[in-house]
């Protein structure tokens, strides 16, 4: 990592890298215990496991009304406490307006996670083009607004190919699904680690399009997916086109590699999963079939006591391949995963020739789906219809938590049972089982990034490693803002488990809009070298510098910071307004206090991360300063905080302030022992300079609110949360 000196203090050093991933668990693990200074000190070494159950009538409706005393849980057989029992009803769930406020109306395991898979081996190009219309009305027209969705692709030699993870933007799912992941048809300018987004979101934003005009966009674009698919196609062809049994053996072990990766999402999956199937009989064995020329002459040979000349794989089916494709689905039903398969083969008219090659790939796809709890759906233009009653059978979920005793992190699976008391004929559908912990090391790349995913997707606050964030819009031009991410990562709560002298953090950022868009986003990976330095850091950690360009709006900023060796993670959300510059009105950022600890301070690569000039912001008079991302200031002290304002008058403002507690009380009138305005030599942008004393305030936590007055009286408020110690 190179480092340059800072021209303000020789103790502010930057340096760069690139990143990769992320974590959340479906194990969820209690946050470390910290003190009022947020430093690390302890960790439980409980895990606490989350089943979400949901129960539904003969009829496919949800029933509502049970309570903790009707279920008991078993772990490998043995009775459970229950620590914890909560009811989700989406029906009566109404997220607020605030995209914080929608991300967290529902627990991570109890919101419902759909992948929807294409499968490009067993299926033709036209059959796959004509699907996405299926999948893409799914996507915009039934889900809740909190549940997630994942596109992804499959094929025998690639194996499953993520394009969007979970997410809650149906901007770049429905780019996914249109495109199929065709790169020429993607313009995304950085690759994404996580893939919540495959293209860029100014294309994403109003991608409707109309089928039938040869002329149109949409017609551009059908003809190139189904070249892509082609494309494929002819690859595949050369592997073996056949529907063989090596191939089907091949197929089901790349699908068991990715129900076991799924196991890293929370909650119940759905796998949509759009094929025309392959050669059931090579699973199952012939139908009865009169008219069968093969059929008979087996019949013939067996009656005649000619077994050596019977094909019994081609009768009953090959026994390996029926316990490969039995351990993959028994993979799935492990991961939560249940498959509801799409026929996809009825979206076109059968020839005669084609009638039974349907019948027998209809029989691949109804095994597969039966055995892990989900369905057939013959005919996939009424795919969105039919996958309405799992909608309404899964909206209601009764969330149960187990605190497993003396559980060993080795990875093994624990078998769970759930007994309930139910109404008569009511239907029981849970997760039948868990993996315990391993160590993270131990994971495969795709499960690192699903768990980092999941984090991001789900917003949930993540404190094994203690972070903080200041996230503030300053004006770039009058269309949008530049805006400044400052992160601070605990470094005694990175160290935790570690015991190498390089210690490599993970860290990245993404920000959604109000309609959970992904609008920008940053990666980075550090590599530190500790050494003697390894106390100094304990004391501090790791800050860095990094930023988003946004437009006028609301917006979420969602940021994980990860120790890549033992996987310890911490996710910290912040809400972002970017005011309408072309308004002139006057507006003021909130206090930024001035940080003067010993952090290992990192800045953003600008190779990889940003393509325009920038010009640091934290500024007065010319002299840059680092500013804290959550203000800790020592009692009985003083500490300089910065204002920035934009479009006030040229009178001369006062200063004032009121230090209020977590209630919102009044504690005290804030005390101001110096405050002036300084020269920007921008048009437009004031700076404001002050020291608040301190004296008085015991320690604890509370919000300083402060507001700008002139003559005439005009207020401009703003506030920050601020630590005494």
């Amino acid at each position: 990592m190179q480092n340059s000196r800072s021209p303000r203090s020789s103790r502010i050093q930057w340096g760069g890298a690139c990143i990769n991933a992320v974590l959340a668990l479906t194990l969820v693990m209690p946050a470390t215990a910290q003190t009022p200074a947020d430093r690390f000190e302890a960790e439980a070494d409980v895990v606490e496991v989350e089943i979400p159950i949901n129960v539904s009538t003969r009829a496919g409706d949800p029933v509502r009304g049970l309570a903790l005393e009707d279920f008991e849980i078993l772990d490998q057989g043995e009775v459970q406490e229950i620590v914890d029992f909560r009811i989700v009803d989406l029906a009566t769930v109404t997220p607020g307006v605030s995209r914080t406020e929608i991300e967290r109306a529902v627990p991570a395991t109890a919101r419902r996670h759909f992948l929807l898979l294409f499968d490009l081996s067993f299926s033709t190009p036209h059959s796959l083009v004509r699907a996405r219309e299926a999948a893409r009305d799914f996507v915009i027209n039934n889900l809740h607004p909190t549940d997630l969705v994942a596109v992804a692709t499959h094929a025998v030699e690639e194996g499953a190919q993520l394009l969007v993870t979970f997410t809650p933007d149906r901007a770049q799912l429905t780019r996914a699904i249109d495109t199929l992941g065709a790169p020429r048809l993607l313009q995304l300018s950085r690759q994404d680690p996580l893939r919540f987004m495959i293209d860029d979101p100014g294309l994403t934003r109003n991608n409707a399009f109309t089928e039938g005009d040869d002329a149109s966009p949409a017609a551009s674009l059908q003809d190139s997916v189904i070249e892509h698919l082609r494309i494929i196609g002819k690859e595949i062809a050369k592997a073996e086109r056949s529907f063989s049994a090596g191939r089907v053996s091949s197929w089901s072990r790349s699908m068991g590699e990715l129900a076991r990766s799924l196991d890293n999402v929370s909650g119940r999956k759905h796998i949509v999963y759009f094929s025309e199937g392959f050669d059931g009989r090579l699973l199952l064995g012939r139908r009865p079939d009169a008219d069968d020329p093969s059929a008979r002459e087996d019949l013939q040979n067996i009656m005649a006591g000619n077994l050596a000349f019977v094909d019994t794989d081609e009768m009953y089916g090959n026994s390996g391949l029926q316990n490969e494709v039995a351990q993959m689905l028994e993979q799935f039903r492990r991961a939560d995963c249940i498959i509801q398969a799409v026929d996809i083969g009825g979206l076109r008219a059968d020839l005669p020739s084609e009638s039974r090659a349907r019948k027998v790939g209809q029989d691949a796809l109804f095994y597969i789906a039966d055995d892990t709890g989900g369905e057939l759906y013959r005919n996939a233009n009424n795919f969105g219809p039919q996958l309405l009653k799992v909608l309404e059978r899964s909206s209601v979920t009764y969330l149960v938590t187990i605190k497993p005793r003396d559980l060993v992190w080795d990875g093994a699976y624990h078998h769970l049972k759930v007994r309930a008391n139910l109404p008569r004929g009511a239907r029981l559908s849970a997760r039948a089982g868990y993996y315990a912990p391993r160590p993270f090391k131990d994971l495969h790349q795709l499960e690192k990034g699903l768990l980092a995913a999941n984090a991001i997707a789900n917003a949930e606050l993540l404190n094994d490693v203690v972070v903080n964030v200041l996230a503030a819009p300053f004006r770039a031009n009058l269309e949008s803002a530049y805006v400044p991410v400052v992160v601070e990562a605990a470094g005694a709560s990175l160290l935790v488990g570690h015991e190498e002298e390089s210690l490599p953090i993970e860290l990245f950022a993404y920000v959604t809009d109000d309609k959970g868009q992904m609008m920008d986003f940053f990666t980075q990976r550090v590599s530190l070298e500790l050494k003697a330095r390894r106390e100094v850091f304990a004391d501090t950690g790791l800050k860095y510098y990094g930023h988003l360009d946004l437009a006028p709006g609301e917006y979420l900023i969602r940021v994980l910071v990860r120790n890549a060796s033992t996987g310890r993670a911490g996710v910290q959300t912040v809400e972002v307004s970017v005011p309408e510059y072309e308004d002139a009105e006057a507006t003021m950022l909130p206090p930024f206090f001035v940080d003067e600890s010993r952090w290992f301070l990192v800045r953003e690569d600008s190779q990889t991360n940003y393509s325009g000039s920038v010009i640091y912001p934290f500024t007065v008079n010319g002299e840059p300063y680092i500013p804290a991302a959550r203000a800790a200031i020592e009692a009985e002290t003083e500490a300089e905080l910065c204002l920035v304002a934009y479009n006030l008058e040229p009178e001369d403002f006062d200063l004032a302030g009121q230090i209020l507690d977590l209630d919102g009380e009044l504690v005290a009138d804030a005390s101001f022992v110096s405050f002036e305005r300084t020269v920007t030599g921008i048009e437009g942008v004031d700076k404001f300079v002050a020291r608040l004393q301190t004296g008085g305030l015991s320690e604890g936590e509370y919000t300083l609110q402060v507001a700008l007055s002139n003559e005439t009286g005009a207020l401009h408020t703003q506030q920050v949360s601020l630590v005494v110690h």
